[in-house]
């Protein structure tokens, strides 16, 4: 019996028949079932774990020889084995005196030479130094992105808009994202702008990606349209003063009209997913809140980056044991879906950046090594979803709470709400956040002890209604509890605990968490409808499907989508 057989018979032998209203009954499993780092707090206590479970974890590790791979993978091996490409996500926030060889080269000086570029522009922008084409001072930045290009750097800016530093940081100042190819996105994005104070950042690796480079295009008339109502036509220098973008292909910048000391490179070895912290988002963020105070971000980050490699005792290693438990969940307790519960408002994009990341890297079966893992592969990465605590509770909890199947939950809070600095009456705010998280102390243990018949019939309910009002409990849940208020920092940390877990869990699962074909082939497929409706442009009857691959059933659609735009 190996390692993951073991761990499954004690589960299916032990843990699955004990109710955790009895293990949490127990006081010297629970204060072993907490550990710290770095003002940051994990307790696992309402999980279906205890002492031997977690000394099996221990043993999965090992055997799997987990901290040497991790180890490897920051040093610079090539991990994404679909690509050939390191995995080095975690040099971009690498302290520059150390080394990190890739390839024979050492990357971290090419890291520095880009965060360096990004500083001295960023803080020329937002000093009045560098300005618009009519001499104005820039204060409003559009981000032109999609996926791993927008999502992460719309959870750190409004994890951060309200810590007090960074309202004074980015006073006057706004940060807009434009990731649909929907034109009511770009609407959305642009209204209200004033085209002589905007700055725009053009996401996208290799200046190919199809929704970018299109809402890229509209931004890049809407300049020029706006300028002309202005009384100016010098297209050239009016775009070389509004556009900046982060990018390896300065062939296509450079004819996009983007001056190349504008262009800020970063390199195969960072995902998409994982590339907030290049100049992916420090750029954008730097522009909004000043890079010092986002340098803080990457030494968050980092702080999470080393402990991810240097604590080798599972039940101290946060993202590794975010990781196992993660891994637990779903491939031997067989639960097939996970919710992240911020119990704070500035969180509230935290759970969509993770569903990518998470679900992006882990959500496929090819495996790497198929004769190793294939058992534990079939119930693998769970769908993520998420809303901040309190609005959560009156939405999806009730389904959570009495719904057919378990849905484990994270929690994460705060032990200072980020309003308390600099309010007229921090008293005040002190008692609405102890509001709050009474409530995320209250449903964990709601979810793990439930309510009995018992219970219910002693609290004098009607016998008609007594089996409406039975909780069965036995859900589990764990809570992540940070000292401060959200600050740079710790949002660095919260992102790399998060990125490390879903390594740590494709590494158990055996797959490659670093591609992503199933993105790649939709891509394909919507490029071959999109030369249909080109085609098609003005024929809203009898579609010319020459060469067109494609079911009856499509082809139906697409003539009916034609045939209701002839008809308006």
């Amino acid at each position: 019996m190996d390692i993951q057989q073991k761990i499954a018979h004690y589960y299916e032998t032990v843990l699955s028949k004990t109710h955790l209203r009895t293990l949490l009954d127990n006081d010297e499993r629970n204060k072993h079932l907490v550990t710290e780092f770095d003002g940051i707090l994990l307790d696992y206590s309402h999980e279906k774990v205890d002492a031997e479970l977690i000394s099996q974890f221990q043993q999965l590790a090992d055997n799997t020889n987990l901290f040497a791979t991790l180890k490897d993978i920051q040093s610079g091996i090539k991990f994404n084995s679909t690509e050939n490409r390191a995995v080095l996500h975690t040099a971009l926030r690498t302290p520059e005196a150390q080394q990190v060889i890739v390839d024979g080269q050492n990357v971290i000086p090419d890291v520095y030479q880009i965060l360096n570029r990004v500083k001295t522009f960023t803080e020329s922008v937002r000093s009045g130094t560098f300005l618009g084409y009519t001499k104005k001072q820039l204060l409003n930045t559009v981000v032109i992105g999609i996926g791993g290009s927008y999502l992460g750097i719309e959870f750190i800016y409004e994890a951060l808009r309200t810590h007090h530093e960074g309202q004074l940081k980015s006073k006057g100042r706004q940060l807009r994202f434009l990731a649909n190819v929907d034109p009511v996105d770009t609407i959305r994005a642009l209204q209200g702008l004033n085209v002589e104070e905007t700055i725009f950042v053009i996401n996208s690796k290799t200046f190919t990606t199809a929704e970018t480079i299109m809402n890229a295009k509209v931004c890049r008339n809407w300049i020029l349209e706006q300028y002309k109502l202005l009384g100016h036509e010098n297209a050239k220098e009016i775009l070389e003063s509004h556009l900046t973008a982060v990018s390896t292909n300065l062939a296509e910048t450079g004819k996009f009209g983007i001056n190349e000391q504008r262009v800020f490179g970063f390199w195969d070895w960072v995902g998409g997913r994982y590339s907030v912290t290049s100049a992916i988002g420090v750029l954008p963020l730097s522009l909004q809140f000043g890079y010092d105070y986002i340098a803080q971000v990457l030494n968050g980050a980092h702080s999470i980056d080393q402990h991810l490699v240097n604590e080798k005792q599972v039940s101290r290693n946060l993202p590794v044991l975010l990781g196992l438990l993660g891994w637990y969940r779903a491939s031997i307790q067989k639960y097939q879906a996970l919710a992240l519960i911020p119990y704070a408002q500035c969180l509230l994009r935290f759970p969509a950046h993770v569903q990518q990341v998470h679900m992006e890297s882990n959500g496929k079966t090819a495996l790497v090594y198929p004769d190793k893992h294939e058992q534990y592969l079939k119930s693998a990465c769970p769908f993520i979803f998420g809303e901040p605590g309190t609005n959560s509770q009156h939405s999806f909890f009730q389904l959570i709470h009495q719904g057919s199947q378990v849905i484990p939950c994270e929690f994460i809070g705060y032990a200072k709400s980020q309003a308390e600095t600099g309010a007229s009456n921090p008293a005040a705010v002190r008692d609405q956040h102890d509001e709050l998280m009474s409530n995320y102390f209250a449903q964990v243990d709601a979810l793990a002890r439930g309510k009995t018949k018992e219970e219910v019939v002693a609290e004098g309910v009607k016998e008609e209604l007594q089996h409406h009002k039975v909780f069965p409990g036995d859900r589990c849940s764990l809570q992540i509890l940070f000292q401060n208020e959200a600050n740079p920092y710790n949002v660095g940390q919260l992102l790399a605990l998060y990125e490390h877990r879903v390594l740590v869990e494709g590494i158990l699962w055996g797959i490659n968490p670093f591609d992503q074909w199933g993105v790649e082939l939709g891509k394909v497929l919507a490029k071959n409808v999109r030369s249909v409706l080109l085609k098609n442009v003005e024929n809203h009857q009898n579609l010319d499907f020459a060469g067109f691959n494609a079911n009856s059933a499509t082809k139906n659609l697409i003539s009916h989508y034609r045939a209701f735009q002839g008809k308006q």
